[in-house]
């Protein structure tokens, strides 16, 4: 199952992606919450699942390619991020591998449609891209063991982990140059795990301005999801709704000979396979 909000910006609704189909799910269910904490937290996601094929028909609200797509999940209380989880990515960066989960958030106005545009910001002029899986919380939790975690995950979904790095290497904490407007794009569905299979051999890219500028696979994590989420959890309780981010392969723009950083024009491209693609333009 593939849910999205769809609609003018601000207006989004909740709906299923099918093919290249839109179901409205509040034309089957007029008092569905948004995607949300609440939508997990009360059995929505299981309900959209048993929706029937006649429901199905009566609600296509019409095809992908002439409806916005709104970013999958609305207002979630966190978004929780890793930092060089994949062993490239630190050594492109002379970093060592870290010897436990590196932690970071972005602001909740960083969230970004899939395929709504990145706003440069003016105080930063190294705008970089950061092709990341990010799964979203199903059911709360505290202190979850690794060998239940999966239990906690509603899907998955494609972020990218937009950074600003001149501000992020000279404030020397990550907060305010990943926090810029618009600086996750997410989408361009979440994807839940009966869909995806293995989670960690996706391959992940990043395209920008039609050239590949990342190649990965999730396999290549320093520290896999389970791992993530029993240290996350261990003092700070995960709520239905919350993103995780778990981290970028190598290729990123900073770190290249010399330097490529993004300008208003140019277009990423964020892809993992068995999820989907998400393009944004600079602006």
């Amino acid at each position: 199952m593939r849910l999205i909000r769809f609609g003018q910006k601000g207006k989004e609704k909740p709906g299923l992606l099918e093919d290249d189909r839109i179901i409205d799910l509040a034309d089957i269910f007029p008092d569905i919450p948004d995607i949300n904490e609440d939508f997990f937290r009360n059995g929505w996601l299981e309900k959209a699942a048993q929706i029937t094929s006649a429901q199905r028909k009566k609600a296509i609200a019409g095809n992908n390619a002439d409806i916005r797509l709104g970013c999958p999940i609305h207002f979630p209380s966190k978004i929780i991020c890793l930092g060089k989880n994949y062993a490239e990515h630190a050594k492109e960066g002379n970093f060592e591998n870290p010897e436990k989960p590196l932690i970071f958030c972005k602001t909740l106005n960083s969230l970004n449609g899939p395929f709504d545009p990145i706003i440069m910001p003016r105080s930063s002029k190294q705008i970089d891209w950061e092709v990341e899986l990010a799964l979203i919380i199903g059911k709360q939790g505290k202190r979850i063991n690794r060998k239940d975690a999966y239990d906690y995950i509603a899907g998955y979904t494609v972020m990218n982990d937009v950074s600003g790095r001149d501000v992020q290497f000279s404030d020397t904490q990550w907060f305010r140059g990943k926090s810029f407007d618009t600086f996750a794009p997410l989408g361009p569905a979440i994807v839940t795990p009966d869909e995806i299979g293995n989670v960690h051999n996706l391959r992940l890219t990043a395209i920008v301005n039609g050239i590949l500028m990342q190649d990965g696979n999730t396999k290549n994590m320093v520290f896999d999801i389970p791992c993530i989420i029993e240290n996350i959890s261990e003092d700070i309780t995960l709520l239905p709704g919350d993103i995780i981010s778990t981290g970028t392969p190598s290729g990123v723009g900073i770190f290249r000979d010399p330097p490529v950083v993004l300008k208003t024009g140019d277009v990423v491209e964020c892809r993992i396979e068995k999820i989907g693609s998400i393009i944004n333009e600079c602006t």
